[in-house]
């Protein structure tokens, strides 16, 4: 195998067997010598018959989100995008990666139609849709079942404790490389009546940051963890 195409067939971009095919367009000049992500989408998606789609104009339908597990889609980085007649198209941008379309169809009981997109799009859309830690507030409710807040009301649970749940931990480090990430300066952690706001500081201006909608359960954990971080009493 040319290693031209080693690290593309390792992540399942293409199949092993179409490298042959590959490496003779590259030869007859119809392909570059290494072709990037949208090369490899247009070949792929003409080849196998399958839809390519940008993302940038795509109208998503938000309501498919609730069908499938979050964990599943930032895992497989997979986007539900609409219903087509008895079927949903889901973006991916490695359509030879078929452990996360199986794990949703079995999940779901739904026919599931792959749709190819570039990654970047994909997790731009999944991160708009679902907010920044959705995947970890969910393996929260899945796996341990913690709710910090809970109809408003304050459980009886030690926060010290809590902030350090690795879980809490985890999302509040992905917070923190997502604001790095878009060159924020500040980090704002609002809290409202229903909700925890999230807003950046970028290049001056305050941005509104999609969050999962259960994360106001979450709030003094969050805070906790937080004031630990900067060596604040939680108290």
């Amino acid at each position: 195998m040319d290693q031209v195409f080693h690290s593309v067939v390792e992540q399942r971009q293409v199949a092993a067997a179409d490298v042959p095919a590959l490496l003779e367009l590259v030869a007859a000049g119809r392909l570059p010598a290494e072709p990037g992500e949208a090369d490899l989408l247009a070949w792929v998606g003409q080849t196998y018959q399958v839809r390519c789609a940008a993302l940038d104009d795509a109208a998503i339908d938000a309501s498919l989100l609730t069908l499938f597990p979050v964990r599943a889609l930032w895992a497989y980085e997979l986007l539900p995008l609409q219903r087509v007649e008895d079927a949903v198209e889901v973006a991916t941008w490695r359509l030879f990666d078929t452990r996360g379309l199986d794990l949703l169809r079995s999940e779901s009981g739904l026919r599931l139609v792959p749709v190819l997109a570039p990654r970047q799009a994909i997790l731009k859309a999944i991160k708009e849709h679902l907010g920044v830690g959705a995947d970890t507030l969910d393996s929260i409710e899945r796996e341990s079942g913690l709710r910090v807040v809970d109809d408003g009301t304050q459980a009886d649970v030690n926060l010290d404790d809590i902030a350090q749940d690795a879980s809490i931990i985890r999302f509040v480090n992905q917070v923190l490389t997502d604001a790095i990430g878009q060159r924020a300066t500040d980090v704002h952690l609002e809290p409202f009546e229903d909700e925890l706001r999230l807003r950046y500081r970028v290049d001056g201006v305050l941005l509104e940051v999609p969050v999962p909608p259960q994360l106001k359960r979450y709030q003094p954990a969050i805070v906790s963890r937080i004031k630990i971080l900067s060596n604040l009493d939680i108290a």
